[in-house]
Order: C-alpha cells, then structure tokens, then sequence
C-alpha cells in the first residue's frame, strides 16, 4: 500500500465514528486494486491487501486477489516449455587451436607448464549444440602420456602420443589424437605473462587486498596485476628480498604465507599439490628471472563458446585461450577470472564452469586474463510454444518478437484503451489525462486514435517540461547558493526550450559541450559551473553522451574494458584549454578559450597526451583550435560507435523501466546488451533520423511492443529483459506529487515560482529541502550524471506519508479541494462524481463492484454524520484511491 502520515487513529476533533476508520479506507482501497496485486512480484511484495472490514468480506476478496497472483505464478513454472533439441546425433571434442572446425583436430602439448581445457559438445538432430564436457566417461590410449580429470582438463604425463576418448551415456563417442613433447624441458618463467596472474586469480592483488593503493600489512601489488614491473620491484626487491628464499624456495615467505603456514590475514590461498605452487617454486628456483624484453606479451584472449543457447538448469564448460604477440597461443583457462553479469541467471566458478538457472533470459559472462577481456554469452529461453503474434507495426516489434519466438516467450495481449491513454500520458508528459481527455479517448472509433494521442502529448510543452527535468538532473543543474539561481533558472530554460523546439540530440550535446561565455550569453555554461576540472569533464562527458565509465581508467587499466590510462588522458585532452574568470554576477563564471596545446598530462608515463577519441588517434591541433570543437565533431558523427546507443539505451529505459543494456550507462563489451541487434537498430533509426528525439519517442510509443498489458500470461510471468509485457513502474517523485494535486484539486506552492507549478517544472535540485515528498520519494540532487542518483525504491517513509502525512490531509481536506466539490456539488449524483474521481486516479470508470462498494460506504458515512458525513466520505475515497498501486505504478 501506498505511505503517508495520515492518523490511523480518530483525531479529537472528531467524533469516534469518523471516517478515520482505518478498516473502511482499507475496504476502499481494496475494492480499487482491480486485480492490479498480480500484474509483478513488485506489486505483490509492496501491497498488503489483508487490511478488511469487519466481518471478513473484503478480506475474503483481498485473498482472492493474492491467490490469483500465485496462481498464474504456479502455472507458469508447471506449463514452462522445454528446448528441443531433437535426437543426439553426434560428439564433437574441441581444443586449442582445433576450436575452430576447420584446424586439424589434434592436441599438441609442449612442456611441463602445457595444459588444456577440453569442450566436448552433443549435436543434435535439430541443429542445436549442447556441452557435454561433463557428461561422459574419457579414456586415453594408451595410457601415462596425459591425465583427463571429469572437467575435461587434461595435464601432460610423458612425451609420447596417445588417443583421447569422450563417450557419453547414450553410446556416442569422439576421438582426438594427442601429441606430448619437451616435457622435460627447462623453460625460464616469464614473470609477467605466468606469476603475476596467479596473484590475480587468488584475489592477492584485489583492491580490497594488497591490490589497494596503501597495499595490505607493508606489502603492496599493483591492482588486479596492470603494472607488473612494479609487482616485481615490490616483490622481489621491496625490503631485501625478504619475501623470497632461492635458496630454498618452498621456505619462501609468500608461499608460506599464502598456504597458510605462516598466520595470514587473508586465509589459505594457495594448495601445495597446485599447479600454481609448483609454477611459483621453479620460479623462485631460477631465480625470479623477470623476462627479456623480447618475450612474446598476450595480445588478446578468446573464450570458447562465444555464446550459446543453453536449457535452464543447464551447464557449459568454457575454455580460454591467450594469443601472444609472436603468433603462438596457449590454454589461459584455469588462469583466468570469471563474472557473470546477472547473479539470477547464472553462476560460473573459478574452473570456468557456468550454471545457469531456471530464470529465462540473456547473460554474460565476463573472462579477464591480464588486462584483456572477452565475453561469452549464454542464452537460457523459455521454450514455450509461441503461435501467435502480434503483427509488428515497426522495426521495433520485428526484432523483438523475433526474440520472443527465438526463447519461446508468448507475449502479453495489447493493452486496453484506459491504460494506454494514461501509460503513455505518464510517459510523455509526467501527467495524468483529464477524465474529458480520457472519455474522449475512450469513446473515439478511430484506429489510428493512439497514434494521434501521442502526437498531442508530443506536441504539449508538458513533454519539454516533464524530459527537460530529468536532462537537468543529468547535466548537474545543480543550486548550491542564491546567488546561482540565474544560472540554474537560465539552463534549465535552455534545456526545456531546446526540447520544445525539438532541437536535435547532435545539436543539443555539440552545444553544451562548446559552450562559452556567461550564462547569460549561452546558458550550457552552466554544466561547465558543476564539472569543474578536465577529469571531471571527460568523466560526465563519457558516461552521460557516451554511456561509457571512464573513472578507473584515471588510476589503472580499467577492470572492466580495454580502456587504458593513455586513452583516458587523451580524452581529457579535449578540456585542457577550458579558461575560467569571474562572470557579471556573484558565484558565476566566464568559460573562455584558453589559447595553448590541448594536452592532459598522463600521471603513469609523466607525459602528454594529444585529444584523442576513444579508440581513436591522437589530434594535431593548433594552440588556436578549441579542442572541444574536435571533441563534438568525433563525438555526434555517425561513425561513433558509442553515441547514439548510449540516447536510446536511455530512452528506452525511461519508457520500459529497463535499457537494453543495465545499467543504462554502462554499454561496454563485458555488459552486452541483451538484444543486440535491437540495440543496433535504434542507434541506426536515431542516427538516420537526423538524431530526432520526439521521433524516436514516437516510434517506441507506437511501437505494439510499448503497448503490450502489464498482465502476465501463464509464460511470461517470468520474464524480466525480454520485453514481453510492459513492467510496470512507480512513479518518480516529481510525477506522483503532481498526480496526486490532479487527483486532489491542489496547487504546488514552491518558494520563488508561481503557484501552481508542477513538480516536474522545477529548475533546480534546491526545492528538495523544503519538499519532504520529493525527498522521500528518491528526487535526485544533480549531484552526478547518474541516472542512478533517482532513488525508485519503495520504503516505510513513503508509505507513511502517503498514509498519514499533514500535507495530504490538506490536500484532501482543501475547501478547494476536489473532494470538498464533490460534496457539495448538487448536480450530479453520486455515481457520475465516483466515476469521475476514478478517471482522474487511473483513466477508468469503476466496475460495478467498486462503485457499489463506494456507494455504500458514501451512505453509511452520511447517515451516521449527516453534517459532515458526505465530504469525509469522498476525502476517505479519494485517499484510498491515491494509497492503490493501480495509482502509485504506471503499468
């Protein structure tokens, strides 16, 4: 239920049988939902229906309701589909090189440190392929040339050749010639390429380790092993060599330390019988040899499978390979780490075994080895039946009832004509439609009635004041004193007029990044005020334009990404010539050109970097070019990989209540976006379109995907990135505050701005000190260029307010108030004015159980209060109404 302070209590000024009785609001409240509590989990979890009248009645129904909800829940898990993967047809045993089906199936293994991961995969009569790796019995012939333990890992014996079988239970077989050679041979340990990720894959140089700047009890790594020539100096000659014992190696400090024969803060990391052990004591032995300038360095890493689709409760074996700069490759795969990107989904372990679950939908798993990163993706479909469709009305519905047919989710049925007027009302323009707006809508025959509906939000300045507030909040457009209320009121009108002009995205971001002047002369400056130094600036400017985080590059190779220092200095480059003076008016600024060579200095090599964008090559630009000129020509030009998807990764989020890509500003290779090729679509329709935002908005509000029921059908209950049903949403802090003074009748009266401003009309973070609602309710402070910092999570403070709070009593209570009309109003009887108020709550009329339900309690109410009865009725009603998730969610 919904929160607010309101007296569960009868207040003294009142008698005992006011309408403060708790239980009669909750029977209205219940009669509202209209079986809203099952349409997610989330309304269920944050519903309690159980609140009844006397006599059980209501609370009967409430159950009912409930029950429902676990009932289509219960079927969905019964009813679920299966793959068919058809009939087991034959084995395949993949290694090294030999991944690819066109190498020469044969495992050569050279040298006591070789070592290899085997796949072996079932195809099957359908085209599909599953893992098997761990599901059959492997013979090697003859034997004592290499072990295979079940995992499929197999470790070298003798020098000899031999014969590996994998045979599963259904009889099939496959055979894979093995060749081991130089096992006896004395190889020098490169440190780099072979110690410093033994010390990754245990976690020892983990940020929360001696990975952390200040290092961890006097001994200090490098993070995650980016910078091995210091590990090295810290390890072998920090505090005289203390840590090793050539002499006699297993005595070694850090491998007593790291078996835990020695106390160590961080436990036993490391197994005597390891193959680690072993590598770290025959490097002690040689010497702790660093490596020749001229050893090969690993150029890149690939993981096999790239991506599968796989059943739920399924395995699947991965395998990694390193490619080294001199051509050669080696099995990386008990090296290196492992993430999967969604914990719902999947599990994978240290050996790279992945487990997915039974929670349909698309994840990724990250695999990083040195400062390289790869990904594989699994795909884990419903398999469900999918026979009828919807037919597509744009690119959108093609791409994504492909996906559905693809995993096997039927979709949801179209949405009715209530709920889309009121949805895409919300989603537009923050606002409720007015019941005439709603009766119209209804009564229209027209079938292109929602695409004229959209039009007209469109066309609204509601649209630019309701997006206009969350661009501020994104641009920082933050009042920290008075005195910066000009320039806080003159960009936030820049950004709502640029909106209403439906200026293009291009344009718009070309225009904030280049801005000079004061705020008086070009408003944009304003960002330039809260980003105030070129980290900063390259920081927002990537993360917010680029969907892209830069922050770790700063220090380190980036964990996550191929970005380097060197490009994260290059990109800061582009603000190096920003100069600053004081502006007309206290606290505000003068953002000029500085004349002089874009430059950053990098902190890692002490040297300059010339402007570069991201993957791109360095600039040579004079002292008299303004290097964020060349920033906004490579940022918005349609050869940018990373621009146009970050927008519309953004703005499908805003209307969906998920991007395509979570978080919605963190696209990067190790987070794929769970359609892809949807992802791609939209960024080249946005890019075509002259980077048109109404027109994207357009398209994904006409769009049969957009205008899907929130209700689950028996499959897709489960779902949660596949877009087969709309999810409903709660409504941010701004729109609910201006719903509920629709609902009431009530005027915002904030400091400073005519009366009755909507919340989402709001300039500035300051008003959220003297609104508790916007507080509670998750309204950011523009302190970052997160999406992130709006808070949507549902809390007791907000329940209480909604329940119990001054500000609503007022609101309900108002002579001006909506209630207090209806009342009094004599022209119109009480069916026609219930009918009303629920237009005005949730674009519907009630059924005929809720009015009566209200009717009764309008009458009982009456008799026993004639003076005052009537009025508390209808403010208990309206009050029950705005405390329902039908109210509180858009859905």
């Amino acid at each position: 239920m919904g929160a607010s302070s309101r007296s569960l209590t009868p207040s003294s000024s009142r008698s005992a049988g006011s309408r403060w009785r708790w239980w009669a609001r909750a029977a209205i409240s219940i009669c509202s939902t209209r079986c809203t509590s099952y349409r997610s989990a989330a309304w269920r979890d944050q519903t309690d229906l159980r609140g009844a009248r006397r006599g059980g009645k209501w609370e009967l129904r409430a159950a009912g309701l409930l029950l429902c909800g676990l009932t289509v829940l219960a079927q969905a898990k019964e009813t679920v589909g299966s793959i068919d993967f058809g009939r087991l047809v034959g084995l395949q045993i993949q290694c090294g090189a030999a991944r690819d089906a066109s190498a020469k199936p044969e495992l050569r293994l050279t040298g006591a440190d070789a070592r290899e991961q085997l796949l072996v995969n079932g195809q099957f009569s359908g085209g599909r392929v599953r893992d098997f790796t761990r599901d059959v019995r492997y013979q090697v012939v003859p034997g004592g040339v290499v072990q295979v333990d079940p995992t499929g890992w197999v470790v070298p014996l003798a020098n000899g050749k031999a014969t590996i079988t994998a045979r599963c239970k259904e009889g099939l077989s496959a055979a894979l010639p093995v060749v081991v050679e130089r096992l006896q041979a004395v190889v020098p340990v490169n440190f780099a390429n072979q110690i410093v990720p033994i010390f990754t894959k245990l976690g020892c140089n983990g940020g929360g380790c001696h990975g952390k700047a200040s290092g961890q009890n006097g001994f200090r790594l490098s993070l995650l092993g980016f910078e091995p020539a210091e590990d090295y100096e810290h390890l072998v000659k920090e505090a005289r060599g203390r840590r090793l014992f050539p002499a006699a190696p297993e005595h070694s400090l850090i491998l007593l330390k790291a078996t835990a024969t020695l106390p160590h803060g961080g436990g036993r990391r490391l197994d005597t019988n390891s193959m680690d052990y072993r590598l770290l004591v025959r490097w002690i032995a040689q010497g702790m040899p660093y490596g020749n300038a001229t050893d090969p360095t690993v150029d890149r890493i690939e993981v096999s499978p790239e991506e599968r689709t796989m059943p739920l409760n399924g395995g699947q074996q991965l395998a990694v390979i390193a490619h080294y700069t001199d051509g050669s490759v080696e099995d990386v795969t008990r090296g290196a780490l492992f993430e999967a990107n969604d914990k719902n989904l999947a599990t994978v372990d240290g050996n790279g075994w992945v487990k997915v679950f039974a929670q349909p939908g698309d994840v990724a798993v990250m695999v990083r080895y040195q400062a390289k990163v790869a990904v594989f993706r699994a795909t884990l479909p419903l398999g469900a039946p999918v026979e009828h469709l919807p037919t597509p009305r744009n690119f959108i519905d093609e791409l994504v009832f492909k996906k559905l047919k693809a995993v096997g989710m039927p979709p949801s049925d179209s949405c009715d004509d209530a709920t889309f007027v009121r949805r895409v009302g919300l989603d537009i323009t923050g606002r409720l439609p007015t019941p005439a707006e709603t009766k119209a809508f209804l009564a229209d025959r027209d079938a292109a009635k929602r695409d004229r509906w959209i039009d007209r939000l469109l066309g609204r300045p509601d649209y630019a004041d309701y997006f206009a507030d969350d661009w501020s909040a994104l641009l920082r457009n933050k009042r920290s004193r008075a005195t910066q209320a000009r320039g806080t009121y003159a960009f936030h009108d820049w950004i709502r007029d640029s909106l209403l002009v439906n200026k293009p995205y291009d344009r718009f971001v070309r225009e904030i990044l280049t801005a000079s002047g004061s705020v008086e002369q070009d408003p944009p400056v304003a960002w330039y005020h809260q980003v105030r130094d070129p980290n900063a600036e390259l920081e927002d400017a990537a993360q917010l334009f680029l969907g892209t985080r830069l922050k770790c590059a700063e220090c380190h190779h980036h964990p996550f990404e191929k970005w380097s220092q060197r490009d994260y200095y290059r990109f800061a480059a582009f603000f190096s010539q920003i100069g600053r003076k004081p502006g007309p008016q206290p606290d505000e600024e003068v953002i000029y050109h500085r004349r002089g060579n874009p430059t950053a200095l990098n902190k890692k090599t002490q040297q300059p970097e010339k402007p570069a964008g991201l993957g791109d090559a360095p600039l040579d630009l004079s002292p008299d070019d303004d290097a964020r000129q060349a920033l906004a020509d490579w940022m918005t030009s349609k050869r940018n990989p990373f621009f146009a998807r970050a927008l519309v990764n953004r703005y499908w989020k805003h209307f969906f209540g998920r991007g395509l890509v979570e978080p919605d500003d963190d696209l990067r290779e190790t987070n794929p976006a769970t359609d892809p090729e949807l992802l791609d679509a939209l960024a080249k329709y946005f890019i075509d379109r002259g980077y048109d935002l109404e027109d994207l908005v357009r398209t994904i509000c006409q769009s049969r995907t957009y205008q899907l029921s929130s209700l689950p059908n028996v499959y897709n209950v489960v779902d949660k990135q596949y877009f087969s049903r709309y999810y409903p949403k709660r409504l941010t802090a701004e729109v609910l505050y201006d719903a509920v003074n629709q609902v009431t009748r009530s005027d915002s009266a904030f400091e400073g701005l005519p009366r009755g401003t909507r919340a989402v009309q709001l300039p500035d973070d300051s008003y959220n000190a003297s609104s508790y609602f916007l507080a509670v309710f998750g309204r950011p402070d523009d302190s970052s260029a997160c999406d992130c910092e709006r808070s949507q999570d549902a809390s007791l403070a907000q329940s209480l307010h909604l329940l119990n709070a001054k500000e609503i009593e007022d609101k309900l209570t108002s002579d001006q108030g909506r209630p207090h009309l209806l009342a009094n109003d004599q022209t119109r009887g009480d069916d026609a004015k219930l009918r009303e108020l629920y237009l005005w709550a949730y674009s519907r009329e009630p059924n005929a159980s809720e009015l009566a339900a209200a009717r009764r309690y309008l009458d009982k109410e009456s008799a026993a209060k004639p003076a005052v009865g009537r009025r508390l009725a209808y403010e208990d009603i309206c009050w029950a109404l705005i405390n329902t998730k039908e109210f509180l969610f858009n859905h």
